[in-house]
């Protein structure tokens, strides 16, 4: 059962949707890895609202450099804690409206629909796995994706096997992607992003899943811009964790709270 909090949230979220307002613009900076669900999340409210939600996707720090550059947002929604640590360092985002929202888990996914599932753990030849292939992840020094899926790796004594392999890209999606075209045999991505690309009839396939312990908890928090004008953005970030959104983002692969 979702929480209380949540609950209440979602229910007064609805009751000022039915209120008669001024449509206007929500501009929203999310974590490429949220596209699917948040669209959907997303539509659900201008279908309610009659606000428009205009969302630019990508890397988390690539969002986050654009808003310490002035990037005119009211919203964002990373896919790690650090970014917005350092946001809310710099004063970008405004006091008290910081909340996190959901998690995640990370998985290991081939480029073939009969691929073999494999037990992740220190005893994986992934190397022997990829045959000269690449690995495909994103920016492991930046993105949230490639962050987690670094540590994981050296967490299990993987890394060092696979470095010279791994083939790095600006967002997890465009990770995915590579797997998904045949690029690359391999591919490390959320598990989120494995069900939002099964949805959309491709042949990747999720044939492991990375032990919880080997990275840190993943988590996505969100918080409204300072500068932001948008008189709905308060409105609709309290509606990222009501139990409607809840419900889209759970069946998307996020885990919400219980």
């Amino acid at each position: 059962m979702v929480n209380s909090a949540r609950s209440l949230v979602g229910a007064a979220t609805m009751i000022l949707a039915a209120i008669p307002a001024s449509a206007e613009t929500v501009t929203v900076f999310a974590a490429a890895s949220l596209k699917n669900a948040l669209d959907a999340v997303a539509a659900d409210w201008q279908t309610a609202t009659g606000d428009m939600i205009v969302i630019s996707y990508g890397g988390s720090s690539s969002l986050a450099k654009q808003i310490q550059q002035g990037a005119p947002a009211d919203i964002f929604v990373s896919a790690a804690t650090n970014w917005m640590d350092t946001l809310e360092a710099d004063g970008k985002i405004q006091t008290g409206t910081r909340r996190d929202l959901f998690g995640n888990t990370l998985v290991l996914v081939a480029n073939r629909a009969d691929a073999s599932p494999v037990s992740i753990d220190s005893g994986l030849d992934m190397a022997g796995l990829l045959d000269g292939g690449k690995l495909s992840m994103a920016m492991v020094d930046s993105v949230p994706a490639g962050q987690y899926g670094k540590a994981a790796l050296e967490n299990l004594g993987l890394w060092a096997s696979v470095e010279s392999s791994v083939v790095q890209s600006e967002n997890v999606r465009a990770a995915l992607s590579l797997v998904a075209l045949g690029e690359a045999p391999l591919g490390i991505v959320y598990g989120s992003d494995a069900i939002a690309d099964a949805s959309g009839g491709s042949s990747v396939t999720v044939i492991g899943t990375f032990p919880p312990t080997s990275y840190p908890a993943i988590v996505y928090p969100a918080a409204l811009i300072s500068g932001s004008t948008a008189t709905a953005a308060p409105a609709f970030l309290d509606y990222l964790s009501s139990d409607q959104a809840d419900a889209i983002f759970s069946a998307q692969g996020f885990l919400v709270p219980q």
